[in-house]
C-alpha cells in the first residue's frame, strides 16, 4: 500500500480514504498479503485527474459506478430517453489495460498528459479497463508520437483542433437547420412536439448530408495542408539559397577561370 500511494503521489490515508469510498477496486489477496496492479494505479491518477478538473469525490465515485455497471453517460447525465438520436459519428471506442496504453506512448502516460486527455474527452475510465474515444485518434496519436512528436504537444494540438472543428460544425449546422430543416425547426420553436416522420426527416436529412459535410472538409484540409506546407518550403528555399556571387555556385566558379 506504501508503495502504491508513492507512485500515486498520495498519503497513504488518502489511499485508505479511496478504498472505503470504493473509489478503487480491491486488492488481490493471498494470505494477510494484498497486491496492487497498475490499473490501481490507472486508477488513482484518474481520480487524481477528475479533482484537478473539479469534479468532486461524489461525483467520481457516481461517473465510476455508472461505467463499472454499464450505464450510458447520457443515463447519468439524465438525457436518456431523448427524443432525437442522431448517429452522425462513425467513430469506434478502443478499450485499453493501461499496459496496453503504456506500450502504445512509452515513457509518455504521465499524470499530466492523462489529466489532458481526460479534459479533452479523449480517454474515459471503465471498470479497470481505459476507454479512447476514437480508434482513428488513438492511431493517428500513436503514429504522431512514434514521429517524435511529444504527446503533451499532440494533446494540445487536438485541444486547438477541436475548437477549429467545432466552427466547422456550426456552419454546417446552420446550412442544415436553415435550409433544410426550417420549417421542422419553425414547427418545434412554436412549442410543438416532434412528430415520428419529423423525427425520421431530421435523421435521414444529417445521414444523407455527413459524406458531403465530411468530403467538404476533407477536401478544404487537404488543400490547405499544400498551400501551408508549399508556402514554409518557399520560405526556407528562399533563406537557404546561396546569393548571387556566391563562390559555391556552379556559374560563379566556371566565371572565376
Amino acid at each position: 500500500m506504501d508503495e502504491l500511494a508513492e507512485a500515486a503521489g498520495i498519503t497513504v490515508r488518502t489511499l485508505r480514504f479511496y478504498r472505503e469510498r470504493k473509489l478503487i477496486p480491491p486488492p488481490r489477496r493471498e494470505g494477510r498479503i494484498a497486491w496492487y496492479n497498475e490499473h490501481h494505479l490507472a486508477r488513482l491518477r484518474t481520480i487524481g485527474a477528475l479533482l484537478e478538473r473539479g469534479h468532486t469525490l461524489g461525483g467520481i465515485a457516481e461517473l465510476l459506478t455508472a461505467f463499472e455497471s454499464g450505464r450510458d453517460v447520457a443515463e447519468l447525465l439524465g438525457l436518456a430517453g431523448a427524443a432525437i438520436t442522431v448517429p452522425w459519428s462513425e467513430e469506434q471506442a478502443v478499450r485499453l489495460t493501461p499496459e496496453d496504453l503504456a506500450d502504445r506512448f512509452a515513457g509518455e502516460v504521465t499524470p499530466e498528459n492523462l489529466a489532458a486527455a481526460l479534459d479533452v474527452g479523449y480517454l474515459a475510465v471503465d471498470g479497470d479497463e481505459i476507454v479512447h474515444v476514437s480508434r482513428r485518434l488513438l492511431d493517428a496519436s500513436t503514429a504522431l508520437v512514434g514521429s517524435g512528436i511529444p504527446l503533451a504537444a499532440v494533446l494540445a494540438a487536438g485541444r486547438e483542433l477541436r475548437v477549429h472543428v467545432d466552427a466547422i460544425a456550426e456552419t454546417f449546422t446552420r446550412l442544415i437547420t436553415t435550409h433544410v430543416l426550417a420549417d421542422v425547426i419553425a414547427h418545434t420553436a412554436d412549442g410543438a412536439t416532434p412528430t415520428a416522420a419529423e423525427v425520421t426527416r431530421i435523421t435521414e436529412t444529417v445521414e444523407r448530408l455527413r459524406p458531403t459535410a465530411k468530403a467538404v472538409v476533407d477536401a478544404e484540409m487537404s488543400m490547405a495542408m499544400d498551400r501551408r506546407i508549399r508556402a514554409e518550403l518557399d520560405a526556407w528555399l528562399a533563406e537557404h539559397r546561396p546569393e548571387a556571387g556566391d563562390p559555391g555556385e556552379p556559374g560563379e566558379a566556371s566565371a572565376a577561370h
